[in-house]
Formats: C-alpha cells, structure tokens, sequence
C-alpha cells in the first residue's frame, strides 16, 4: 500500500454527485464569469468567517496582492512578514512593489514572534502580514495592538486556515483585509487555483472588485488601472458546495491529529503546540525531529511519504538574496526548516493508513534513538 501525504480521490468519489451537479448548474447558466455562483460563495464564505464582504480572485498570491494593492502599498514600503511560509506571501509583496521585512518565528508553534515586530518596524513600515500557518493562528492581539499603537495596517495570511479561530474569532476577520486560498490542497480545496479577500471595509471592498477586473465599475471603462483576477463560475460553485461541509473536514482533521498526538507521545519526535487561545484545523500535522531525514528516507523505503512545509526560509533562496539576509539572521526559522516534516493530513485518511504510518514511524524512533 502506498501512502501519500496527500490525496483527494476519495473524497472527490464520496462528492461526485454534488460536485457534478455543481459543474451542470454552472455550464447550463449561460454565465461563465462573474455570475451569482461567484457572489453567492463569496456571501457564503464571508458568513462563515464572521466579515461583511468577499471577493472571488483567481488564487491566494493574488488575494494577497489586490489586497496590498487596495491599502496603498507599494514602491519605497515595507511590509513585515515571516520567512517560515510559503513563496506566495512574499511573492505578493514584491509584485505589488514593496519589500518584505523578516521576523524571526516561535520555535514550539513555528508562528510569527509577535515580540519581534516593534524592533523591525521603520519609518517605511506600512503593513503587518502575519501568516497563519499550518491551521492555527497568529497572535492578532498582539499584532493589532502594535499596528494601531505604530498606524500601520494588517492583513492576515489565511491560506491555511480556514474555520481555525482565535480567543473565539475566526480567521479572517481580524485585520483590514485577509487573504485566502483554496489550492486542492487547503482546508476548504478547489479543483485548481481560486482565492478570496475578506474586509468588513465597504470602501475596500469596491475598491477590490475594482481591482480585479481591469478598474472597472461597468465594462470596457476602467475608472482605475486594475488586473484580471476573478474566481470563475465553476470553482465557485463547487466552492460553495464544499463549504456546507467544511467543520465535517476540520472534525475529522481534529481527529487524525488526536490519534497522532496520543500515539506518538512517547517517541523522540516533537508534536504540534497549540498556542493558547487557538482552535486548530490541522492543515497539516507538522512534527519535529533532529534526524528528520533519515526519517522519512526509511519512510519512503515503507511506502509511505511525508512532506516538508517549509525546507528553504524565504530569506535563504536565491530569488531574495537581495533582500540582504544571512544566515543566521533567523535562528528559530533555520533551525526548524532543517528538522520540521508534516505527516499524511487530509480528511479521508483512513483509520488503517494511519495506523500503518504510526506503527512505522514508531519502529523507525526505536531504532534510531
């Protein structure tokens, strides 16, 4: 039996009728682009978050961009972020002009160390992005109160966090903007790219539909200098039907986690910490081990692959040498990026993959400890 990280055929078996009948709403509408499939997920979605208004994008990097886009930020800026996160948070910030300014994160959460943000603020901060990783979030109340104390705005990375909440807030809805995506891969997956900005700002909120259709209001007059980003009819639509079932994806994610966690207890492996305050949704099941790869070679012996989210800190890839960083510079973030791997996460892992996959793990711990 072979094991993967992550797969979605299953799920999209148990789905198949709902999602098929997503795709013949959608292709007998006779609207393809921005019809009431987008705007009824974007309603929907923004609901569950606890926010006013959403608008549908082509995928997460670019919620993030329009986002920055929409507050003003660009050239001569700078927007405080982590370099343990995908690219994307930091490829946006870069495409909308402005430069990433590095963090250093909490070893036991792997989270933005909100404690660092006042001594990396300048006089050409304009925003803070932190991102919540792996299914929890960031601290926000320290995060807010060091903006509103600085005037400084946030946006929330969202993209792997979706339904996860804070001291009882949800994601999403505790910043200016927040930025979501739904790759296959995420809590709440598509069937390819789409993306989502939340705001409770009204003036935001058009700005953005703006944004993402050229700067228009009405057809073929832009009333701004805008990009072509839109959620399209289909994935919305699907969308909103896998949304109805979304706390059914994070229960069962909850409980694969449980089940690592108490079986795996007493081996040498560092397990997920939950920061107080957080309701975790487990997008991935992020462990720790100082002979991490010899791990997961013996893992992959077995059939079984695991994977690593993030091997390379942002700050040490060629592509942003520029920024000036050395090694060094973020201790906690180097040292986690050579010991950190997560384990299969999804929810139609079954019960015997799991158990396959704890029973090698442990008999690969005893030996090598």
């Amino acid at each position: 039996m072979t094991i993967r990280v992550w797969d979605y055929l299953r799920e999209y078996e148990k789905e198949k009728e709902e999602i098929h009948a997503a795709i013949e709403k959608v292709l007998s509408s006779g609207r393809l682009i921005l019809g009431d499939s987008v705007k009824n997920f974007e309603e929907a979605f923004a609901a569950y978050c606890g926010v006013n208004f959403g608008v549908g994008v082509n995928s997460g990097t670019d919620a993030l961009f329009l986002g920055l886009k929409a507050l003003g930020i660009g050239a001569g800026d700078e927007v405080i972020t982590v370099a343990n996160t995908a690219v994307p948070t930091v490829s946006a910030i870069v495409a909308a002009g402005a430069r990433p300014v590095f963090v250093d994160i909490d070893p036991e959460t792997y989270l933005m160390d909100t404690s660092l943000i006042e001594k990396a603020i300048t006089e050409n901060t304009k925003c803070i992005l932190p991102v919540h990783l792996y299914g929890q979030c960031v601290d926000m109340k320290g995060v807010n109160d060091i903006a509103r104390a600085h005037g400084l705005r946030v946006i929330e990375d969202c993209a792997q966090c979706h339904g996860a909440s804070f001291n009882g807030i949800k994601a999403g809805s505790m910043s200016d903007l927040a930025a979501f995506s739904f790759y296959p891969t995420k809590v709440l997956g598509g069937f390819g790219d789409g993306g989502m900005i939340l705001t409770n700002d009204e003036n935001l909120y058009s700005k953005m539909r703006r944004l993402r259709f050229y700067g228009m209001e009405k057809t073929y007059y832009s009333e701004e200098s805008g990009y072509n980003s839109r959620l399209d009819e289909l994935h919305a639509e699907i969308l909103l039907r896998k949304l109805s079932h979304l706390d059914e994806y994070i229960a069962r994610r909850r409980e694969i986690a449980h089940k690592y966690d108490q079986s795996l207890a007493m081996t040498s492996l560092s397990l997920p910490e939950t920061m107080p305050g957080n309701e975790h949704v487990y997008h991935l099941y992020v462990c720790r081990h100082p002979r991490r790869d010899g791990i997961m070679s013996r893992l992959q012996s077995k059939d079984i692959f695991v994977n690593i989210n993030y091997p390379w800190p942002i700050h040490s890839m060629t592509g942003y040498r520029y920024l000036g960083y050395r090694t060094g510079d973020l201790p906690h973030t180097e040292k986690a990026a050579g010991e950190i791997f997560n384990l299969p996460m999804y929810p139609s892992f079954s019960d015997e993959e799991q158990g396959i996959v704890i029973a090698a793990l442990q008999e690969i711990l005893d030996d090598i400890d």
